[in-house]
């Protein structure tokens, strides 16, 4: 092939060579970078990229044209032809043809231009406000519904309840199911209003929020069984009961009551304790009829007489009231009726008017008429008469006003009024029968007028309660000074007796009709001692006659001061003793003989005195003779017991004189 065309591979090879370098030339007339983000929400003209091109270079869009083009071309700029909006289109492929003039080459240029997200869209709810039913029965945890917003911007959103139950609650911040967190209760709550936003995730700064409104309504479930009305209602344990008290009625004995039978409260009926359901109830009676003298109707709950009672008493009725489709829902109350003698008379008011004054609260009101005295409220009924008119089941209070209060018949006011005259109505019932009598009562309502810096009623209250306190301390203080003083007056009755005593040893005086005894010798086993026996003995007569010696004398010698017995004083003694035939007593030996009642001295107690007188009592069965004696005229004479305690006698202590208990004249002399 050489040899027959010597120059065709120069030619050819020439030729692929300008090709290629005409090729490669192309390939360099227009460039650009690919891709190329742009934001999205632009403004219409914004350049998107400069495009590169040579000289003599043109650029077009590849055809066929497209209308809806978003770009166009500014010279080698590529531009926004309108705004774009990253929801319609996240991308765009854009074809540009570049010519070169002089050659006629073209270059076909691919841009892909990648729209930025702006956070220009808001949360949406598909509904505002979302409606939803939940029944009072659901469990806890149980999912009420899923309410769920949605964001063109593809953003993470998260999620806000709020509402004054906090019976619902989400099940994250980021997951809208909405959730039954407490037991509901459609007595309690019939519609809960939640209100829930969403917000979505912030975006170069930029965050959205939505909200919507969800209407619970909560529906009724059969959970409890009918309730007698009236009734009050109690929470136990989360479940809410209806408490009736019963009915009550009254008949008149040996007489049939027409009609349905009256009662208190009436009428009897029962409701569904579900009030969203309210299903129809029926009545019976659970124990009997009390010996067919009563019926009740199914439907109603009306009960009727059939014969009238023959025995007084109280009747005792059970009613159930049960649900017609849910018998197990059922309730029970008691109707008690009481069988009474007839009423023939209403209870009658004393007077027809009243007239009081009342001046405060908790004060008793007066009588206008008779200001000392308080107003009595009363009512009698004549058929009563065995008790005079007073019946025991009347009751008063004043009609249509709470500020006064009837305790026992008597007013008392109980709330601030200011001072006015009042026109009131009072009402006497009787709850046994409930017959009434109403009368007028004016009340005059003043206030006590206290002056500035006095007292009032609380002040002078607490002032007398103070007082009487005070007054039983001064009681009890002088209940006790008088036993003290009672007490005292026989120590110094024992003194001056004793001052007596000792008056009459030291200065000689006849003693006569004076018993003197020691109760320190008492039980003596020695029963031949002075004081056993004899019809005289524990008597002394020194001379004269009883009447002769007083009985009470003042004296001050003290006996330390008296003679020994065996010295001048016991020779005076025995000469006066000799001569009126009897023994002296002062001895320092006991003497066993008859008709002596023995005194003698210890010589081992007081130094100083060096003496003490100790009296031997009379121990003689015959308590008779021992308090009377006969002088030697005859005369029986009662004496005196001197009783001396083991004290020291020198100061006139221990020493007491007494009558003897059979004896209420002791110094009495009787023939």
């Amino acid at each position: 092939m050489d040899g027959i065309h010597p120059h065709f591979t120069v030619r050819t090879s020439v030729c692929f060579l300008l090709l290629i370098l005409l090729r490669t030339s192309a390939a360099n007339i227009c460039s650009a970078a690919s891709p190329v983000n742009f934001p999205e929400n632009n403004t219409v003209g914004d350049v998107v990229l400069m495009i590169v091109v040579q000289s003599g270079v043109t650029l077009g869009f590849k055809p066929p044209a497209n209308p809806d083009n978003p770009f166009s071309l500014d010279g080698n700029n590529l531009v926004a032809a309108r705004v774009l909006d990253y929801e319609a289109g996240r991308s765009h492929l854009v074809e540009i043809i570049c010519s070169e003039t002089a050659t006629g080459s073209k270059f076909s240029l691919t841009i892909v231009v990648i729209l930025d997200n702006v956070n220009d869209n808001h949360p949406v709810f598909d509904q505002n406000p979302y409606r939803v039913n939940v029944n009072e029965m659901s469990p806890l945890g149980s999912t009420v519904g899923r309410f769920e917003a949605t964001d063109l911007d593809v953003q993470i959103i998260t999620y806000t309840l709020t509402s004054e139950f906090n019976g619902f609650t989400l099940k994250s911040s980021t997951n809208p199911d909405l959730l039954l967190t407490t037991r509901l209760d459609y007595e309690k709550v019939q519609n809960v209003q939640l209100i829930l936003t969403a917000q979505d995730a912030p975006l170069a700064g930029v965050s959205f929020t939505a909200t919507t409104t969800i209407l619970v309504t909560i529906l009724d479930g059969d959970n409890r069984p009918p309730w007698f009305q009236p009734c009050s209602k109690h929470e136990v344990g989360g479940a809410v009961i209806c408490q009736n008290n019963g009915y009550t009625s009254r008949v008149v004995l040996n007489e049939q009551e027409t009609g349905v039978l009256p009662l208190d409260p009436g009428p009897l009926y029962a409701i569904d304790g579900d009030s969203g359901i309210n299903e129809e109830v029926t009545y019976s009676f659970l124990a009997g009829d009390a010996g067919g003298l009563f019926q009740i109707n199914p439907n109603t709950g009306n009960i009727t007489m059939l014969k009238p009672a023959d025995v007084l008493g109280t009747i005792g009725l059970t009613v159930l009231a049960a649900q017609k489709i849910k018998s197990f829902q059922f309730a029970t109350t008691t109707v008690t009726v009481s069988v009474q003698v007839k009423s023939l008379h209403r209870p009658q008011f004393q007077r027809l008017q009243y007239d009081g004054v009342i001046t405060g609260v908790g004060i008793m009101a007066m009588d206008l008429n008779s200001k000392d005295e308080p107003l009595q409220i009363l009512a009698t009924d004549d058929d009563y008469n065995a008790t005079g008119g007073i019946n025991p089941h009347i009751t008063y209070f004043v009609n249509g006003h709470s500020a006064f209060s009837i305790v026992g018949g008597y007013l008392f006011m109980t709330k601030d009024l200011p001072e006015a005259t009042l026109s009131l109505s009072l009402v006497a019932l009787d709850t046994a029968n409930k017959e009434s009598a109403s009368a007028q009562l004016f009340l005059e309502v003043t206030s006590v007028i206290v002056p500035s810096g006095g007292y009032g009623p609380v002040d002078m209250a607490a002032l007398g309660a103070t007082l009487g306190v005070l007054l039983l301390v001064c009681l009890v203080v002088i209940v006790v000074l008088a036993l003290r003083i009672r007490r005292g007056d026989a120590d110094w009755r024992k003194i001056f007796e004793a001052s007596v005593f000792q008056s009459s040893l030291g200065q000689g005086a006849q003693k006569g009709g004076i018993q003197y005894t020691n109760e320190a010798f008492q039980n003596d086993e020695d029963g031949d001692s002075t004081g056993s026996g004899g019809p005289v003995a524990g008597s002394v007569r020194a001379g004269g006659a009883a009447g002769d010696l007083p009985l009470f004398a003042k004296s001050s010698v003290p006996l330390r001061a008296l003679p020994r017995d065996d010295v001048s004083q016991a020779g005076s003694d025995s000469a006066d003793n000799e001569e009126k035939g009897v023994s002296s007593i002062l001895t320092k030996e006991r003497r066993v003989d008859d008709g002596y009642k023995s005194v003698w001295f210890k010589e081992d107690i007081d130094p100083d005195a060096k003496e003490e007188v100790v009296i031997i009592p009379d121990s003689r069965e015959d308590d008779s003779e021992e308090e009377d004696d006969e002088d030697d005229d005859g005369l029986r004479v009662k004496t005196q017991r001197v009783v001396f305690n083991d004290a020291d006698l020198d100061s006139g202590l221990g020493v007491k004189m007494e009558d003897r208990e059979d004896s209420s004249e002791g110094d009495e002399v009787s023939l």
